[in-house]
């Protein structure tokens, strides 16, 4: 009896091993394999304000891709909650990111946008198609639930990516919370300095519509901003080369229009 208990141990510990091991391997916090996806499947435009994502490029490294987005849904809640602030958006955003590209995968090449992945009862952004500390989610549930109401973060529209050429840039590479803060900043100037979707024209400052969709995330106070001109007068250099017109930014004394949104994939090969 004292032997077969013996081995019935020692077969538990052999089962269980492997999950331990597991679960004590840190999170990589430098997302080093995400990083090598995005360097390698992203590349910037000319004028370095936009992006384009190589699908097929994804495609071919789906392995790859699929072993990111395992490591992201083994995250346990309770080790989320345990780190700061800025890991915390990083995950998030990388996340985000990362499950899109999934998304539209899904479906490449037979698709032009990626609402052609949603319909009249649900959009592309409710479908459950993941799992993320412990639970089925969707992309609304990180960026509505998550990013937007718990970490006061305007900038934060500038680094998710609904892989439209209407979006701010996927950038080339993974956030970090080293690094987040001049990554956000980056990408609204990137963003905020593309006269294709934000500009100054007449007596007009014509902006994305994410400025009308996220108007009320941009007046809670964060950086000084208390209303949405806020936001073009501090970027007025990027909206406008003319000094009057950036003068004319700076007084918020410019009607607001807003241009309407390409839904258009950002996709390289094409």
């Amino acid at each position: 009896m004292t032997r077969r208990r013996h081995v019935i141990t020692l077969l538990a510990a052999a089962a269980i091993a492997p999950l331990t091991a597991h679960a004590q391997t840190p999170f990589d916090h430098a997302y080093a394999a995400w990083d090598a996806l995005l360097k390698k499947h992203v590349r910037w435009l000319p004028d370095g304000k936009q992006s384009r994502a190589n699908y097929k490029g994804f495609a071919a490294d789906r392995a790859a891709l699929k072993g990111v987005l395992e490591t992201f849904s083994t995250v346990p809640k309770a080790s989320f909650d345990g780190w700061s602030r800025a890991q915390q958006m990083a995950f998030l955003i990388n996340a985000y990111n990362a499950f899109t590209v999934e998304l539209i995968l899904t479906k490449y090449p037979d698709l032009k946008s990626i609402k052609d992945l949603g319909s009249f009862v649900q959009s592309a952004w409710k479908k459950k198609f993941f799992t993320l500390l412990g639970e089925e989610r969707h992309l609304d549930w990180i960026e509505h639930e998550q990013l937007r109401p718990r970490y006061n973060e305007p900038r934060v529209h500038a680094a998710v990516n609904c892989a439209s050429i209407g979006c701010p840039a996927l950038r080339d590479e993974a956030f970090t919370a080293a690094k987040l803060e001049a990554q956000l900043e980056d990408g609204m100037r990137r963003f905020l300095g593309d006269r294709t979707r934000n500009r100054v024209k007449g007596n007009q400052v014509e902006v994305s519509n994410i400025f009308k969709w996220f108007r009320e995330d941009f007046e809670k106070g964060h950086g000084g901003f208390k209303q949405v001109q806020d936001v073009f007068a501090k970027y007025a250099d990027l909206l406008s080369d003319a000094p009057a017109e950036q003068a004319a930014l700076k007084a918020r004394s410019l009607a607001v229009r807003h241009l309407d949104y390409d839904w258009s994939l950002n996709d390289a090969g094409r």
